[in-house]
C-alpha cells in the first residue's frame, strides 16, 4: 500500500529530532501515556538518530503526518534482521489514508546489506496498535 501522492516518506536524521519529538508527544498524550516532554524527547531522539541506534521514518506533506520508529537487531532464527517496531503513529486527521501501511512498507535497513527483515511490535498486535488498542506481542509483517 502506498502513501497518498501528496505525502513523502523519508528517513529522519538527527536534525528531525524536534519534529519526531512533537509527534511522539502528541501520540502519547492522545492515549494518555507518560511523556517526559518535547525538550527531553528532542535531546534523546537527536542522540539516538545521530548514533544510528534507531531508524525513524517520517511521512510528510506540507507538515508531518506520522512516523514509524524501529530498532534493528540480528535475528536469532535466520540470517536476517528483525525490525522491532517501537512506535507507529499517524496524526488523527490523516488516519485511514494508508500512511501507516506506507511507513511500514518503506523500511529498508541502512547499516547492513539488504536482507529480509521481520517486524515485531513492542507490546501489541499491528492491528490493535494502529487503532489505538493494546495487546500482546505478535510477529508483524515481513518488511
Amino acid at each position: 500500500m502506498a502513501a497518498p501522492a501528496a505525502s513523502e516518506i523519508r528517513r529522519a536524521s538527527a536534525g528531525d529530532a524536534a519534529t519526531v519529538a512533537q509527534l511522539l508527544q502528541d501520540f502519547n498524550s492522545e492515549y494518555e501515556d507518560f511523556t517526559p516532554g518535547v525538550p527531553v524527547l528532542t535531546e534523546r531522539l537527536g542522540e539516538l538518530l545521530a548514533a544510528e541506534e534507531i531508524t525513524v521514518l517520517l511521512a510528510e506533506a506540507e507538515r508531518p503526518l506520522g512516523f514509524a520508529l524501529l530498532r534493528l537487531r540480528p535475528s536469532l532464527w535466520a540470517k536476517a534482521e528483525d525490525a522491532y517496531l517501537e512506535e507507529l503513529y499517524v496524526v488523527p486527521a490523516k488516519r485511514g489514508e494508508g500512511i501507516g501501511g506506507a511507513l511500514l512498507d518503506s523500511h529498508q535497513p541502512r547499516r547492513r546489506p539488504r536482507r529480509p527483515v521481520d517486524a515485531l511490535l513492542r507490546d501489541r498486535p499491528l492491528e490493535a496498535r494502529a487503532s489505538g488498542g493494546r495487546g500482546a506481542s505478535t510477529p508483524g509483517p515481513t518488511l
